[in-house]
């Protein structure tokens, strides 16, 4: 039993276990305030739906889970904490993919048997199982992942897709099976999954929050000619073509 189940103020929306990881999305149903200022947010937050999430992690002892910086909140239990740095070597490569990406290097590995409560946030969890896959993912998504998933970095091999497109010359990438867990500002039921079958997808925009690493990304004219895009309006779309999986999330267009 997770250490916020016997909590009335505290609900499961949903959980997910694979090789002797869960990752448990508990929503806090009302917050109490602490002065009239806060009241008052709370309030307008309360009328809106906007519920403050927390994700329990909990160690069988079978695998450990990989956390963003600065994500774990407390722990109970036998766990213990060790860098995701192998080597010198490794410090180096991880360094180069912090500098390039703006992730940190560090990302901490935690092991044992216990649950560890990460950080509350007012914004989405999101899970994904993964079956020896590979995505790509959008920048500050992440939040943690099974041990059995390698957490890394892709290079974008078109550099004028990583300009036009917004993507970025770098991007991180999930590899392996275990658990994703990612940081959304929107929920699951806002984002649409698309699926391709040796197919194209085009997006105008970087709206994309993850695709699967065997598609090809591309940035291409909406217009067979640049007459053609201007006329149209749109200019440049984000091209993903192949075989695979895109998570996109069009109403974060509205989301300032």
């Amino acid at each position: 039993m997770s250490i916020f189940n016997a909590r009335k103020n505290i609900s499961s929306v949903s959980k997910d276990t694979k090789n002797g990881v869960t990752m448990e999305v508990f929503e806090y149903n009302e917050l109490t305030a602490s002065s009239l200022d806060q009241a008052a947010s709370l309030y307008f937050a309360q009328k809106s739906g906007i519920k403050l999430r927390q994700v329990v992690v909990s160690l069988s002892g079978q695998e450990g889970v990989t956390l963003s910086p600065g994500a774990m909140s407390f722990t109970l239990g036998n766990i213990s904490m060790t860098s995701n740095v192998k080597g010198v070597g490794d410090l180096i490569g991880k360094a180069f993919s912090a500098k390039v990406t703006g992730e940190q290097v560090i990302k901490p590995l935690y092991k044992g048997t216990g649950d560890i409560a990460l950080e509350p946030s007012y914004r989405h969890y999101l899970v994904k199982e993964l079956n020896n896959e590979t995505f790509v993912l959008d920048d500050g998504i992440f939040f943690a992942a099974s041990e059995g998933i390698n957490i890394s970095t892709k290079m974008n091999t078109q550099l004028s897709s990583a300009a036009l497109g917004n993507e970025g010359l770098f991007n991180l990438t999930a590899k392996g099976t275990g658990l994703l867990l990612l940081e959304s500002k929107l929920p699951m039921d806002e984002i649409v999954v698309v699926n391709l079958d040796d197919s194209s997808l085009r997006v105008d925009g970087n709206f994309a929050l993850m695709w699967s690493g065997g598609l090809q990304f591309t940035v291409e004219k909406s217009g067979k000619s640049l007459l053609g895009s201007a006329v149209s309006g749109e200019g440049f779309v984000n091209v993903y073509k192949g075989t695979g999986i895109v998570w996109l999330a069009p109403s974060a267009k509205m989301i300032v």
